[in-house]
């Protein structure tokens, strides 16, 4: 048995499932990019069926990646398979990955479809993705309250077919270790042809045991674990990559498994996630989140100044946490900037690296000590870059406690331009400031979620806001980070609009 574990990660797919956590097509291959640079084996780029949205996401990504494989999933049907293929045409290493559900209440009440004829279309389908590539996975859907008879002839079915990889899916993260453990094991006694494919698992995390079983069926032989970025995933998500991963790590002891993961890329790809999406994990988040690494008690303090390893089991540098000092200065230059960014692990592009570095400045003129914490909230979005339809040149805010606000804003359009509005409220600075967008862009959004946030601490701290804003039925996403909160406000609804607008663009070209 091999003492490697592929990591296949869905954030694109399962994760981006996950309501409010919708992305668009440049923010899609952003975060491919950087679970490439990760070092995940395959990636889940998408549901190439399930939208020309989806399709044309999972064709640029195949396009894109050229060290991980590219998945794309399709239900077992002719049409989901083809739609996946032409996606996958140019991927320098694709893979198919079909599902069927095993379960005696999947194939009665969703497919309504006898085990014979599951069988018999698992076998077909199978087949019929095997003409497009040879790397085809099949996935068992709610195969843990699956008859495992029956699981053991599909499984064995299929990869008598042409399946490389076979998926043991906890669907409905209803499993315990023991249980998911013994499952697999069962498979590795009970299916003749095993030893011709890598057993993978899928964990959700509604019992809240995700990780708890994916690692479980590590022990029992399974060597490809699914997972996303943060846990993100439908209803209470997926097994984490980074918890999974740091496990493997720091237990090497207890399990013996290496994982191709590059570490120090963990943090950097937890920030850009939730930065795109504008969901943030909570702070004693294992792993990733801002408590992690931190030691408040007293007799915790006491004992990391004497050893570290009396409380710290793993290191910040081994996720890619750098130190929170003072980095530059308002009198740096552009090489000492760009520089910095690269000992980050922040490669940007001569257009982001300009605008990254122009905000830097404004920032240090501003702020005493500028941060490793302050840089990364400048440039997080800077490498996810998108055209500006509106952008905001300036805005007056007149506010007291004894009088009505009112807010000025002037915006620059794609074109050139100058558009301004005036509007007063009696509910304050950021929702005049609202308004005022709205009938600039002569579109009235509903303000689903906004979540302010300090970046660091102290009364110079930058504000960071994430909005979410809907559009008929669509959720989109903003991001905005300045000194003054009603300007990081102002900026993160004006970068959802723009997300929106670009999101359709996208559409009408598709």
């Amino acid at each position: 048995m091999t003492n490697v574990v592929r990591i296949f990660d869905t954030t694109l797919r399962d994760g981006e499932q996950s309501p409010g956590c919708s992305m668009n097509l440049a923010e899609k291959i952003e975060v491919a990019r950087q679970l490439e640079r990760l070092g995940v084996d395959i990636m889940e780029a998408g549901f190439a069926i399930a939208s020309p949205g989806d399709f044309a996401s999972v064709k640029a990504i195949a396009n894109t990646i050229k060290n991980s494989t590219v998945a794309s999933l399709a239900r077992a049907l002719p049409k989901d398979i083809d739609a996946a293929a032409e996606a996958l045409k140019n991927a320098k290493y694709p893979r198919i990955h079909t599902f069927l559900a095993t379960s005696d209440i999947h194939m009665q009440y969703k497919l309504k479809k006898t085990p014979e004829e599951v069988l018999e279309t698992a076998c077909e389908m199978v087949k019929y993705a095997k003409r497009f590539c040879s790397d085809i996975e099949f996935s068992a859907e709610d195969a843990s309250r699956s008859n495992p008879a029956f699981l053991y002839q599909v499984f064995e079915a299929v990869i008598k077919a042409g399946a490389t990889t076979i998926n043991v899916p906890d669907t409905v993260g209803y499993t315990s270790p023991e249980e998911f453990a013994a499952l697999i094991k069962g498979i590795k006694e009970n299916v003749p042809s095993i030893d011709k494919a890598i057993i993978s698992v899928h964990c959700h995390n509604d019992l809240g045991l995700a990780v708890a079983n994916s690692l479980a069926a590590i022990k029992a032989g399974a060597r490809q674990v699914e997972c996303t970025i943060n846990g993100i995933g439908e209803r209470a998500g997926n097994a984490a990559l980074e918890e999974v991963v740091m496990n493997l790590n720091t237990r090497r002891d207890l399990y013996g498994i290496d994982c191709g993961i590059q570490t120090k890329e963990i943090y950097k790809s937890s920030k850009l996630l939730s930065s795109i999406t504008g969901v943030r994990v909570q702070p004693n988040k294992a792993i990733v989140g801002e408590n992690a690494f931190a030691h408040e008690s007293g007799i915790h303090q006491h004992g990391m100044l004497a050893n570290k390893e009396t409380y710290e089991i793993m290191t910040p540098e081994s996720i890619g946490l750098t130190e929170n000092k003072l980095v530059l200065g308002k009198h740096s230059g552009r090489h000492a900037f760009e520089d910095k960014l690269k000992s980050m692990g922040y490669d940007l592009d001569e257009a982001a690296l300009i605008t990254a570095f122009e905000d830097f400045k404004v920032l240090a003129d501003k702020k005493k000590d500028v941060t490793d914490r302050d840089i990364e909230a400048l440039i997080c979005r800077k490498v996810v870059q998108i055209p500006e339809a509106y952008k905001l040149e300036r805005f007056v805010i007149n506010a007291g406690n004894t009088i009505t606000t009112t807010s000025s804003m002037r915006l620059l359009t794609k074109t050139g331009h100058v558009l301004e509005e005036v509007v007063s409220s009696y509910d304050g600075p950021i929702d005049a400031s609202y308004k005022a967008i709205d009938k600039l862009v002569g579109r009235k959004f509903i303000l689903e979620d906004f979540v302010i946030n300090s970046v660091t601490g102290g009364t110079d701290a930058q504000g960071e806001v994430n909005v979410k804003i809907r559009n008929n039925d669509r959720v989109y996403n903003g991001h905005g980070v300045s000194m003054d909160i009603v300007e990081a406000s102002i900026l993160a609804y004006i970068s959802a609009i723009n997300n929106m607008l670009y999101d359709q663009e996208e559409k009408r070209e598709v």
